[in-house]
Parts: structure tokens; sequence; C-alpha cells
């Protein structure tokens, strides 16, 4: 079994049907994705349509990003639209068609619903911001866990896992003492990361909505 973790999508479909291409997975396989798989991109709409299909195929953990949670916190929560609007929103309201389109969507808000705040296999502790240092993992922030940056990555966080990461841009793939981070910037211009766990072994596709 391969154990692959990927980074931030953020609605590049394109790349990221030609990153799962590259890697093949195989039903034995599990994949766990670190979050963000909308906003900012073209595709929204069509990245969630692909992994719910993926996810059909072989195992997948899909967790929760920041991004995620806007979502969640305007749909769900009756938040005001502001911060998505600001990180966004606007791009994934398109590709739906409109907000009330997104909201009636019953598969993919069940699919949002259903993230993960955090994933744990053997020594690796998967999220999509980072942890607190310090601070055990059953009391860890929801909002930390989604949104910490340079808290987290300029830390040692004693936290006894190697946590793998993404929502925070490298040029490439990080790799720290007790942390690995895999948000290479594809909506950026950047490229979509895939990295295999146990062997290190780092697959990638060139942004392709630039």
């Amino acid at each position: 079994m391969s154990l692959w973790a990927i980074g931030d999508i953020h609605g590049c479909l394109r790349s990221l049907e030609s990153l799962i291409n590259k890697v093949s997975p195989g039903p034995e396989d599990k994949l766990i994705f670190l979050g963000d798989y909308i906003d900012r991109g073209p595709d929204s709409k069509g990245v969630v349509d692909f992994l719910l299909l993926l996810s059909k195929q072989t195992q997948c953990v899909f967790l929760r990003g920041n991004h995620e949670q806007m979502l969640i916190d305007v749909i769900d929560n009756n938040d005001d639209i502001f911060l998505w609007n600001m990180n966004g929103a606007q791009a994934t309201l398109r590709s739906y068609g409109n907000l009330i389109e997104l909201e009636t969507n019953e598969e993919h808000m069940k699919f949002f619903r259903n993230t993960k705040y955090y994933h744990i296999e053997g020594n690796y502790l998967f999220v999509h911001g980072g942890v607190r240092p310090n601070i055990p993992l059953e009391n860890q922030e929801k909002r930390d866990i989604i949104w910490i940056r340079e808290e987290f990555i300029t830390k040692k966080h004693n936290l006894g896992y190697i946590v793998v990461f993404g929502h925070t841009p490298f040029e490439n793939v990080y790799f720290g003492e007790d942390k690995i981070g895999i948000d290479t910037g594809c909506v950026y211009g950047g490229k979509l990361t895939a990295l295999e766990v146990n062997t290190r072994r780092v697959i990638q596709e060139e942004c392709k909505n630039v």
C-alpha cells in the first residue's frame, strides 16, 4: 500500500487530473487530501466531482481546509460572506452558478461537512494548517488546525508526530525535522504536489490555469 498526501488544489481541476494520473493509485492505496479544494481557481465544482468519483475507486481521506470552513460558516452558520469573498469565494460561486446552486447541491455539501480536521497514520499527523506547539492534539483549537502558519512552522511542536501540512505555500516541498509542507502554490502559478510519505517520493504537476 502506498500512502499519499496531496496539497492544496484550489479549483485547479486540470492539474489535479494530471497529478492523479501520474500517481495512478490502486484500490489498496490511500490518498490523504489536505484541504482547500475550492476558491481562487476556475473549477471548484469540477474538483469536488472528481474527488467524489476518485473516492469510489481508491481509499481517500478528505481533510478540511480554511476555505471549506469559510464556505460552511456562510452556508450553515449564517456568517457574513465578507471574509470568504476576500479569499476567492466568487470563483467557487461561478463554478456552481450561484450560492443557491451550491447550498442545494446535497452531495457536495455532504462532502464539505464530512471533511476531517486531522488524520493519523502511524507516526504521521495530517492537517491543513498545522498545530499550536506544545498543546496535546486533543486540546488543539480547530481554528488553529486550519489557519495557523508562522508559529507552527518556525517552532518545534513537540507532539510526537511528523506533521504533514498544506495551507502555507512553498516554492518546493518543505522538509523540516518534525514537519513536511506540501502546498507548492498551484493556484498561484506553482505546482500541485503529491508526497508518498513512507518513501518521501514527490510527484508534481505544473499549474495549468495561468
